[in-house]
């Protein structure tokens, strides 16, 4: 089935993850360019056994479940703890940072899967609930509780910055994706059923 967009053909369909509107406002289209990247990197990792999450490539020592561990890590640091100024919970509460600044890359492979991907999907769940309260209380133009130099972020800064850092690490995750089964690909297929859209949290 096809429908025109622009004078142009394109093909419906229902992709599981959810995509920004074609014109929507701005609080729409940041959410929704998250909540792809967050579904496209589920779609990276999903169906993968311990062994799979470790795979490197080459010299690096990045492999996927260093990538989820390290994702959940930076949800919780951007919006518990720098947009709400809560603490951080469990388990990087108890981590030495100073110490071992890519602990949750190393540590990643002593998790099984299960408590990788329910160690993001918690945060995932923590951070939409943090930017929901934000975006109630001042919109986008929220300042974040953190402070930097030039002074604190709004949340629309931080919205940027979440879906740049997925997106980097999806090509990361499309590499090591690709080495391990052949996967490749921007979006989920329709019956993909591994990540809980927003409706669902």
């Amino acid at each position: 089935m096809t429908t025109t967009l622009n004078g142009q053909r394109a093909r419906t369909h229902t992709p599981v993850s959810p995509e920004p509107p074609i014109a929507g406002d701005e609080v729409s289209t940041l959410l929704g360019s998250l909540e792809r990247q967050r579904a496209t990197f589920a779609w990276k990792i999903g169906d993968l056994d311990d062994e799979a999450l470790d795979t490197r490539l080459g010299p690096s020592t990045m492999t996927l479940g260093g990538m989820v561990k390290h994702l959940a890590m930076v949800e919780d640091d951007v919006f518990t703890k720098a947009l709400l100024g809560r603490p951080l919970p469990s388990p990087w509460d108890r981590v030495d940072w100073d110490g071992q600044p890519d602990w949750e890359w190393r540590s990643a492979a002593a998790d099984t899967p299960e408590r990788l991907l329910a160690l993001w999907h918690d945060a995932v769940r923590r951070s939409r609930a943090a930017v929901d309260k934000a975006l109630a209380a001042g919109g986008l133009d929220y300042a974040a509780d953190v402070m930097f130099a030039d002074g604190a972020p709004s949340l629309r800064r931080l919205l940027v910055d979440m879906i740049e850092e997925y997106a980097r690490h999806n090509g990361h995750a499309d590499l090591l994706r690709e080495s391990i089964d052949g996967r490749t690909g921007e979006d989920p297929p329709q019956d993909f059923p591994g990540w809980p859209r927003p409706v669902d949290r």
